[in-house]
């Protein structure tokens, strides 16, 4: 067999090489389960595609624990079923229905790229283009609100938007009715958390205020 010129990105191929003598050489066997007996993951993690805010990592979890759906700025756009492509939409959907996971998390994060594209759509280098300008707008009321504040400073309203997008998040949540009636019957958790890049802190948010907390570390 002849070998062609790779392009492929050699860090890549290096790390992959560290992950089969590492990680899957110990995790074997549990990886040869989850391929025989499918995926059961516990939670379904709605998070931003930024590089620097991987759930899995985070969260510290291994292969099959989470069903991880990532987009700019962890939005959860609302319930329209029509003709229109909605990868969002149908990743929840599979999620609830097809693989039954009853914990969703929206997870959004400090330093956002897209939330700062929200507050300042002409800010080099995000600019509009043919996407991110739509996708963003789902935050426009509150983007405009944010801006319209003389009292907070850039950095304050950054945070803002950032923790306000969950919660518009969630509420988009509650427009599926797979989600909604489930969560009516008590058999659906949601939850928001905010994770700050540069100190690595997790906020949870309080589902009866919407206010954000760090949350004490479980017992030993």
């Amino acid at each position: 067999m002849c070998e062609g010129m790779s392009t492929f990105p050699t860090r890549l191929l290096e790390g992959y090489q560290n992950f089969m003598s590492g990680r899957y050489s110990a995790e074997r066997q549990r990886y040869r389960n989850l391929a025989e007996t499918g995926q059961e993951p516990h939670t379904l993690v709605i998070a931003c595609c930024d590089s620097r805010a991987a759930p899995e990592t985070i969260f510290d979890c291994g292969p099959g624990e989470l069903f991880v759906v990532r987009n700019v700025a962890n939005l959860v756009p609302p319930y329209a079923p029509d003709s229109n492509f909605h990868a969002t939409s149908a990743a929840l959907e599979f999620a609830v229905q097809a693989l039954k996971i009853r914990q969703i998390v929206v997870m959004g994060h400090g330093r956002c790229g897209g939330i700062k594209a929200a507050l300042d759509p002409n800010a080099a280098p995000l600019s509009p283009g043919d996407f991110i300008g739509h996708w963003m707008g789902l935050l426009k009321p509150a983007a405009q609100q944010i801006q319209g504040s003389q009292l907070l400073t850039g950095g304050e309203r950054q945070v803002a938007l950032e923790r306000i997008s969950i919660r518009n998040s969630i509420a988009n949540l509650r427009t599926f009715p797979c989600v909604k009636i489930l969560e009516d019957r008590g058999k659906m958790v949601i939850n928001g958390a905010w994770f700050d890049i540069s100190t690595g802190e997790l906020w949870v948010m309080d589902p009866k205020t919407g206010d954000f907390f760090r949350p004490e570390a479980p017992q030993a």
